[in-house]
Order: structure tokens, then sequence, then C-alpha cells
């Protein structure tokens, strides 16, 4: 009689190479924002998957479509045929983009490959080889993805020819303590100016960057640096792998900021917790070649019929205005906590994508890795599901399902009040245990 718990089980049968792990979770299902354990213990998902949960869990929209693509599947991929859920899909999406020019739909399984394939795609089509990312940037895992991403858990990863890595305006930690972003903007002149002109390619750009520590740019910051891009004929791509799709309080996050993208790329929410990623770009970037960016499940029926069943929603529950109303209840909660907690340093973020930056000392801002991954083990404790991101370790980082409801965030608001209260009953061996990012 097999006595193991589900965790155990998964740490003898699954390798580590793609496990990311902060506490013993194991889940044996879900409803709605909730995740149910092995136990039954039910627990608030603040993390939401990372943000690929965008319907949370079960939702009846995503139970119909999946069901009926299953039932009656129209292949498996788009590679050598065309299939009805992708390119209505295709469409939708299409319709939903304000770029300007004939653009088309690429699809993928994660944000990894959709980024990959932008990159390999724009290079390919302009000939030109450079790229422009951010310091802090995690536009995926991937070897392609990785040669442009700035996050430091892949600086080893090997790097494209030609990249410039700039460091993202955040205006709690601003470079060169100028919080407007504007020295970044110079510096990024200056680089450009000391490259042969016509050589890069792309610009990528997070409208908020996320695995960097959830940072909000300043105001006006997205639009002056897509402008000067512009100038230099580069190719803005905008990665809301994490925070499209209604998550910031606007359908795409570069709403915000005042400028339309060249290319946007999606994933995570865009399956409702299916693989499924898209690049949105001008047709002469994606019909460059033919049988150049493919897998065999690309553009997967199954996928796709859920993809549209997320657009659906949305729409159809004003998951956007929802997102913005709830996103302001969930950051109205955490500064309550913040006069109750020094540990808090900054509270950030736009809708229902929210960072808690945590810090030992609010004058010296020193970053408070222990205590945070001790925090988010105590709140995994007493029912409450987030992550940490950031190149410190430091910052809480929420992305919970659209659809979780007030009480709920009311709820989850108050497990992590108690956690803060009893972070010194979380033993020191969990930071060894679950070595997280």
């Amino acid at each position: 009689m097999m006595t193991d718990t589900l965790y155990e089980r998964d740490a003898g049968a699954i390798g580590s190479l793609q496990k990311l792990r902060f506490f013993p979770l194991a889940i044996a299902g879900g409803r709605g924002a909730r995740l149910v354990e092995e136990s039954g213990r039910e627990l608030i998902d603040l993390s939401g998957a990372w943000g690929a949960a965008s319907l949370g869990y079960g939702h009846p929209a995503i139970v119909e479509a999946v069901s009926r693509a299953v039932a009656n599947p129209a292949g498996a991929s788009i590679l050598s045929a065309s299939n009805a859920p992708a390119v209505a899909l295709a469409e939708q999406l299409l319709a939903r983009f304000p770029g300007k020019g004939t653009h088309k739909v690429w699809f993928g399984h994660s944000g990894s490959d959709a980024n990959e394939a932008a990159y390999r795609a724009i290079t390919k089509a302009t000939g030109r080889t450079g790229v422009i990312a951010f310091v802090g940037a995690y536009h995926g895992c991937t070897v392609g993805s990785m040669a442009f991403s700035g996050h430091s858990v892949q600086a080893d990863a090997a790097k494209a020819d030609g990249l410039i890595l700039l460091p993202y305006p955040d205006p709690y930690r601003p470079y060169r303590d100028d919080p407007t972003g504007e020295a970044v903007l110079s510096l990024l002149t200056e680089k450009l100016a000391a490259v042969p002109a016509g050589s890069i390619a792309a610009a990528f750009i997070e409208p908020i960057q996320s695995d960097g520590g959830l940072i909000v740019p300043p105001d006006g910051f997205l639009r002056k640096f897509a402008e000067i891009c512009r100038a230099h004929g580069i190719l803005v791509v905008c990665d809301e792998v994490k925070v499209g799709l209604a998550r910031s309080g606007r359908l795409h996050c570069f709403e915000h900021e005042g400028f339309v993208p060249d290319i946007l790329v999606l994933g995570k929410g865009l399956g409702g917790g299916l693989p499924l990623s898209a690049v949105i770009a001008p047709a002469e970037i994606l019909d460059c070649a033919s049988a150049f960016a493919m897998q065999t499940l690309h553009g997967n029926p199954v996928s796709t019929a859920a993809g549209l069943a997320v657009l659906d929603a949305i729409d159809r529950e004003d998951l956007v205005a929802g997102a913005e109303r709830k996103g302001k209840m969930l950051r109205d909660g955490l500064t309550r906590l913040a006069r109750r907690h020094n540990l808090i340093g900054d509270i950030r973020g736009r809708g229902l994508a929210c960072g808690l930056e945590l810090v030992t000392d609010r004058k010296t801002r020193e970053p408070a890795r222990p205590e945070t991954a001790k925090l988010i083990y105590r709140a995994y404790e007493l029912g409450l599901v987030l992550y940490y991101v950031g190149l410190n370790g430091n910052v809480l980082e929420m992305t919970p399902p659209l659809t979780i409801s007030e009480n709920e965030i009311g709820q989850a608001v108050d497990l992590l009040d108690q956690a803060f209260s009893e972070l010194s009953s979380v033993p020191d061996d969990v930071l060894s245990r679950f070595a997280g990012w």
C-alpha cells in the first residue's frame, strides 16, 4: 500500500530541472481562486499559478469550451492544416489589437517560445541582429529567449550578439537617483550612438517588469523609449505574457503608457491554465519564411478553444473593470498592513498585478530576502499561496485569478497580516529546504 504523500511521490518521480519550489504545495484540485491540497485543505491562490490561471480553476467557460473541443477535436495543430478554434482566436486577438497596418498571429505554448519566435522572425525579416532589453527582464527559459533576458538567474546563459541591457526605471530604486527614467533614456541614446546604424533589430520591453520585481515604470517613460527606438528603425516588442489581457485594469497593459507597440507577446493567462501563447506582429515579420518557427502542437484546437473562452469571459464578465477595482482594494489592504509591519518598504502595481517590496530598513531600503522567504512559507501554512520575485528575492508578487472575489481579497490580506505577525515562528531551515529563485 502506497503511503508516500503526493509531494514525496513528486520528489521521487519528477526531475528538478523544471521546479521552482517555495513550500511543499501538493495540489489535488481547484475551485475558483482556491487550490485544494491532497488533504482537502483549501488555500487562496494569490499567485494564480504565476498569472496563468486567469479565470481561476474550473471556470464554467473553460470547462465547456475544452470539453467541446476534446469531444470533437479539429485535428491537433495548425502545422499542416487550419483548424477553426485557432483561426477564430487569431481573428479575435487581431480585432482587439489597435496596431496600425496589417498584422497576423503566431501561436505557441508559452511566453518563452513566443518571445524566441518573435526575436528569430524579426532578425530574419530585418537582417539586423542587435537587440535591446532590460536588466531584470525574464523573457523565457529557452536558449533563444534567455539570449536577450536580463534576469540574474540567467546570467550564465549565452547572450545575443549586439545585446544592449539597460537598467529598468524603478521609481523605488532609481537609476542615477532619477525616478523619472530620463537617465535611462539618456543612456539608451548613448548606447545607440556607439553601435553601427541599422544594427539593432528590436527592443523588448515589459510594461510592468514582472520577475524583475513587479516594477511599474515612471509615467511617460515607455512612450519616450518607443519614440527613440522608432527613430532608429527599431521594432518595439511588448512582452505582456504575465500582465496582459485585463490583468492591469486595461485589456492591454501598454494602454496605460500612451503608445502602441509594433509587436505584442501574450501567454500565461491567454490559455486560462492551458499551454498557449501568441505573437501579434506585422505580416512582413510573420510571413518572412515558412516552416521557420514551428512545433507540432502549436495552435492546438483544445488550447485555442480555451483562449477563445478567456477572451469571451473577459468581455462578458467585465474583468477589465473588475481587475481595476479589485486591484485597488488589494493595494489599499496592503497599505493598511504597511502601517503595522515595518518590513513593507514599497507597494506598487496596476490592476491585479501587485508587488510588495520587503526591506529590513525603510531608510536604507536593504532587501529583506530571508524574511521574504519565511513570510511566504508562513502564509502557505496559514492557507495563502503567493511567491516572491525580484533580483534581490524580496518582492511579493500577487497575480491572482481575475475572478477572485472581494471577500477572498479581504481574507488574503488578513492571512498575510497574520503571516507578518508570526514570522518569527518559521524555522531557519526553510531557507535551505526551499531555495526559490
